[in-house]
């Protein structure tokens, strides 16, 4: 027996590369897997499927500054050092962020399962009833306490909510005024992004201290703080009333915490509120990730943005949810769209909707109750000592005047662990939250250098700070939900009911093109529930944020030369505040050179419909550049369109590899031709996992793309978010990104949504460029081994040259519907009884569906969804060959709940064909999903919309 081969100890100690445990098939399966794909290695797939116009690997190599990958305790030690170098004080900041107890019920079922982390957007609802329900909950939570009957599923942050509310309002009124009227007393970071979203829109926007009243002039809505940044509470009604005389709308800025003693927007006349869920137990993470809130009068219900959740029924008249009015999906809309959003921040809209059903009414109204008399008694305090207490009634939020002394009194309380606000030389604000003990309360009286005496005497003789006009004395929260889970053992019991109702990652592959749904390892994960990350606060001082801040650079640096580009933002909070952040700057740029008069972004017909919603929002006119029959840029047409507005082009927007699935030969002639003209290129980076390690967009023409690391490093989709969509650019755009002082900030914090950076950082530290190549390589692999075994079923509708797609690829069921009369709808419906979740369903063409396997899916999970498109391909033959009538077979049928199966059946197909189709066998640990409805009937859902939790009876009904 011969020796093995010696292998040094640096290497022995390190064990399994991660990479190994990243990247589903192993050496054998990976070698079956290119024999049917007709290649002998990655390398030789690369070759033949890559243009060598794009490709500069060893440029990427040679250029490279990224650590070698590390083992996953190594990078967690990494981290651990990173975390160490943070100071977490106490926040009493405020600003919009307070502190908060995520119950550890909630953290480690939610926050931390993959059952709801991993899952994506409920396109599907058969297999989403649990997220929906779970949103649902959220809606209804909104809607209770801010006293208006429709919510949406959640918007980004509390900045943005208003950005959405200010274009809304204006939609939906009557006012042909530009003006829109914001209290001075607004966040200031929401005054900014509002700044920043109005501008390219031509609304102008009016601060005004609005004490005296209203300000003269015409004005086509308002919006008012309540309480306001400095903690002052005012009754709006006032002012509501006489917006409305002067033919203007309202939305209201509300701290939901607060509105459980304070009157709600709704009863005092509001159109609409907006605000942060952040305090109903969704860590602080520097930032966000938070879910921002949206709710209106009902008149105003299809007006909303975003996403929103209705009941409806299903093929059996069983109450069922869905995502309602879905053709109002921004994406749908193109450049008809309203807003460019097309996301959510569906996790921590979970983690706010679980911790209201925690703490039930009862609860949450102590929690406010002791916050705020937390406050009160803090302000007596301090007036005991002299100190001046600038505003009579808040909530939770006390301003203090201290001549001069301001800096002094924040670093004093900052020595004592506690992080103060200074507002001026002569002001400090001060905020309580559920986590403010008599403690910090004494640590900050001495920082003010008053001596309190007896805590009890002093609260005793301290009366509340809310004024009673205001005091609420309408119930919320009144359905069964919130007042059934007291216990522990009934939420974590509710809680595995509702994930047992869905179809996530940690179930099955869930092969969706263009969204990426890969592996988010565990040890990624781990990191971003550690307080010293989790319990930042964004405006703490910097030296308090060491450790992030170098994670932040860290990543900012090697985002930059995976790109090709010179500088990267990490602000932008979603894929399309990235996009609007990447436009804003090509039209900074524009202006900066004397050429504002460019306005004319090309768009080609395939994009994502983000894309011309972005350029709408960013100010820019929307031309549309045809589809080859290959499914590339048309480029005759292109080179039309660039001849006649060549004066006025801003922008192409491309997406590389296009939205076909395709690496298109000749995307460096058409960067070329665009900076002909005068025009900046803008490459979407949605599918950017077919490039890392092999391509670079910067290199190959692009001017500035956007980034989706919930899509290629690995952030996951949450339900439909968190996502975060960084803007990278070259040299010349760098002084244009958001926040730099001439673009203004796109989100309400300075790094969007650094809570969870730490995921993206960790995957790029363990896989290094070696294995980031790898993953992306057999992430091309797996499509094309998916595309060859189906396309003698499906014809798979584009290709590049030598028939290799890229990433993703495109099943075509059009002549297959047109044939049978089976649709795609029917196709995805019947996958879950296989136990799978849908490709994309028409999308990017109507009729097919986009098949996106990703690296971390191993062959053996391919070939069970390669089965079952086999072995659907054969019951759609059998309803070809008329064995079963089109509008009652298995696939029309799909899919099927056990309910179904035990009741009466008077189906041309059997029961067991029905619950174990071809490949599905019965048995104690088979992969079977029983989905909890049938299919869903989503028109009667618009026709009656219902967004709120419906009375237990409607589900007995």
């Amino acid at each position: 027996m011969s020796p093995e081969p010696h292998v040094p100890l640096t290497v022995l100690q390190r064990g399994t590369p991660f990479a190994d445990r990243h990247i589903g098939p192993r050496a054998d399966d990976l070698d079956r897997m290119l024999a049917t794909i007709g290649v002998g290695s990655l390398d030789e797939l690369a070759d033949r499927a890559l243009p060598a116009t794009i490709r500069d690997g060893s440029g990427v190599a040679a250029s490279s500054s990224l650590p070698a990958p590390v083992s996953e305790a190594e990078m967690l030690a990494e981290l651990r050092a990173l975390a160490a170098r943070n100071t977490v004080a106490v926040p009493m900041i405020g600003l919009g962020y307070a502190g908060t107890q995520t119950p550890p019920v909630i953290r480690r079922h939610v926050l931390e399962n993959p059952a709801w982390y991993t899952a994506y957007t409920p396109y599907q609802p058969e297999i989403s009833q649990g997220r929906l329900e779970a949103l649902l909950t959220f809606q209804t939570t909104v809607s209770d306490l801010t006293g208006l009957p429709v919510a949406g599923a959640s918007l980004l942050d509390e900045a943005t909510a208003a950005a959405e509310a200010m274009t809304l309002l204006r939609r939906a009124g009557k006012s042909t005024s530009p003006r829109f009227v914001v209290d001075a007393d607004t966040l200031p970071q929401t005054l900014e992004v509002l700044r920043t979203r109005a501008e390219p829109l031509g609304i102008e926007l009016d601060v005004a201290d609005l004490g005296a009243g209203l300000p003269d002039g015409e004005f086509f809505g308002l919006l008012v703080s309540y309480p306001g940044a400095s903690g002052a509470v005012t009754g709006p009604a006032g002012l509501i009333e006489a917006a409305h005389e002067r033919g203007a709308l309202v939305a209201v800025a509300a701290d939901l915490l607060a509105l459980t003693l304070l009157t709600p927007p709704g009863e005092l006349g509001a159109d609409a509120a907006v605000g942060t869920t952040q305090r109903f137990g969704v860590p602080l993470g520097f930032g966000g990730p938070h879910a921002g809130y949206l709710s209106v009068q009902q008149k105003l219900a299809r007006q909303l943005p975003g996403r929103l959740v209705g009941l409806t029924r299903d093929a059996d008249g069983n109450p069922a949810l869905r995502l309602a009015l879905q053709t109002r999906e921004q994406h749908i809309r193109r450049e008809k769209a309203t807003s460019n959003i097309c996301t959510a921040q569906v996790l921590l809209a979970v983690v706010a909707a679980c911790y209201a059903v925690y703490h039930g009414p009862d609860g949450l109204r102590a929690i406010a109750r002791r916050v705020h008399r937390m406050a009160a008694v803090l302000a007596g305090g301090l007036r005991s000592g002299g100190v001046e207490i600038v505003h009579e009634a808040f909530f939770d939020t006390v301003t203090a005047r201290v001549p001069g002394r301001a800096d002094a009194v924040v670093t004093a309380a900052h020595d004592a662990g506690i992080a103060l606000r200074r507002v001026s030389c002569d002001v400090v604000g001060i905020a309580c939250s559920e986590l403010t003990t008599i403690a910090h309360l004494e640590a900050v009286w001495a920082a003010f250098g008053v001596a309190v005496g007896s805590v009890d005497d002093l609260d005793a003789a301290t009366a509340d700070a809310l004024p009673e006009a205001l005091r609420r004395e309408s119930e919320y929260l009144t359905h069964p939900v919130f007042h059934s889970h007291r216990s522990e053992t009934s939420l974590m019991r509710w809680l595995r009911r509702l994930a047992d109702a869905d179809l996530a990652l940690d179930r099955t592959m869930i092969p969706l093109g263009s969204c990426t749904m890969k592996l988010n390892a565990t040890a990624e994960m781990e990191p971003i529930t550690w307080p010293a990350f989790a319990d930042l606060h964004p405006f703490v001082p910097a030296a308090d944020a060491a450790g992030t801040l170098e994670m932040i650079a860290d990543l900012e640096r090697w985002l930059a030369e995976l790109t090709g580009y010179a500088a990267v933002s990490l602000q932008p909070n979603a894929g399309s505040q990235g996009e609007l952040s990447g436009l804003l700057a090509i039209a900074a740029y524009h202006r900066s050179r004397g050429e504002a008069h460019r306005d004319v972004c090309l768009i080609p017909a395939s994009a994502h419909g983000t894309n011309a919603a972005s350029a709408v929002m960013a100010g820019m006119r929307v031309v549309v550049v045809a589809t080859a029959p290959s499914g590339d840029v048309d480029l005759d047409d292109l080179r039309a369109k660039i001849a006649e507005h060549a004066d006025r082009l801003a922008a192409l927007m491309i997406t590389y590899p296009s939205t076909h699935g395709v690496y298109e030969e000749h995307v460096r002639d058409v960067c070329d031709a665009v900076h002909a003209a005068g025009g900046q290129v803008y490459v979407d980076g949605a599918n950017l996992n077919a490039l890392v390690g092999l391509a670079r967009p910067g290199a190959f023409g692009g001017d500035v793309s956007h980034l989706n690391l919930h899509k290629t490093f690995c952030i996951p989709h949450g339900g439909g978010g968190p996502g975060v969509g960084p803007v990278a650019v070259a040299e010349h755009l760098a002084p244009f990104l958001p926040g730099r002082g001439v673009v203004g900030a796109v989100s309400a914090a300075p790094y969007g949504s650094p809570g969870v950076l730490p995921i993206s950082w960790a995957y790029i530290r363990m896989m290094g460029l070696p294995g980031l190549r790898r993953a992306t390589l057999t992430a091309v692999a797996a499509a094309n081994y998916v595309a060859r075994r189906l396309g003698e079923h499906y014809p798979v509708l584009y290709t590049g040259p030598g028939g290799y797609v890229a990433h993703e690829c495109i099943l075509d069921l059009r002549r297959i519907t047109k044939e049978t009369g089976v649709t795609v709808d029917d196709v995805a419906k019947r996958l879950a009884d296989y136990g799978l979740h849908a490709p994309t369903m028409s999308f990017p063409v109507a009729g097919t569906l986009m098949v996106e396997p990703t690296e971390s899916e191993d062959l053996a999970e391919l070939d069970r969804f390669v089965e079952a498109m086999i072995g659907i391909r054969g019951e759609i033959d059998r309803v070809a060959a008329g064995e079963w009538p089109v509008e009652d077979n298995p696939l029309r049928g799909a899919p099927h709940t056990a309910a179904c199966l035990a009741d009466k059946w008077d189906h041309p197909y059997t029961r067991e064909l029905a619950a174990y189709p071809t490949g599905v066998t019965p048995g104690v640990h088979d992969r079977k999903v029983w989905p909890p409805v049938r299919r869903i009937d989503g028109a009667h859902g618009d026709r009656n919309l219902v967004c709120s939790c419906p009375p237990v009876a409607a589900y007995g009904s």
